[in-house]
């Protein structure tokens, strides 16, 4: 059996709690099956294109997302020990909400840090780290540690 289409990131509150605005788009690609030892095989497909904050300027940036697993159906812990490496499990108790498990998948995917491909991107920060031409420097700083120096016995 084979489900795809499109979904709202309204429709995922946690993935969406991730992003920059709920702007984007999620196409997913969902096949139910038996796999060559007869275990409940669930192929997931996930193409997105959403809107994160870029960590170098913080503005809003896209992020096209791509992301496919295999996931076993499984119901105990001790099952999911005896699956192979190329399956991940899926521990369901009762039923399995697609939407909910392309949700996970896109949580998972997504980056930990995002940045625009455009190094250069936070000139705006840059420009504050920059001091201003006509604030000279003095010469010599003072020693943080010279009211130390006075507490120390035997010093006159």
């Amino acid at each position: 059996m084979t489900v795809s289409g499109s979904l709202s990131l309204a429709e995922m509150p946690r993935f969406l709690a991730l992003l920059a605005s709920d702007s984007g788009r999620v196409q997913a690609n969902v096949e139910c099956g038996r796999d060559e030892e007869n275990h409940s095989v669930i192929a997931v497909t996930v193409e997105a294109e959403v809107s994160v904050v870029c960590q170098r300027c913080l503005e809003p940036m896209t992020l096209p997302m791509a992301c496919s697993n295999r996931l076993a159906v499984v119901w105990t812990d001790e099952q999911a020990k005896h699956l192979p490496r190329e399956l991940d499990p899926l521990i369901s108790e009762d039923d399995c909400r697609l939407w909910e498990m392309v949700e996970d998948e896109l949580i998972l995917a997504l980056p930990a840090f995002n940045y625009h491909e455009d190094p250069n991107c936070n000139e705006i920060l840059n420009a504050l780290d920059e001091a201003p031409a006509d604030e000279a420097e003095p010469d010599s700083k003072p020693n943080p540690f010279e009211v130390l120096a006075q507490l120390k016995p035997g010093k006159d």
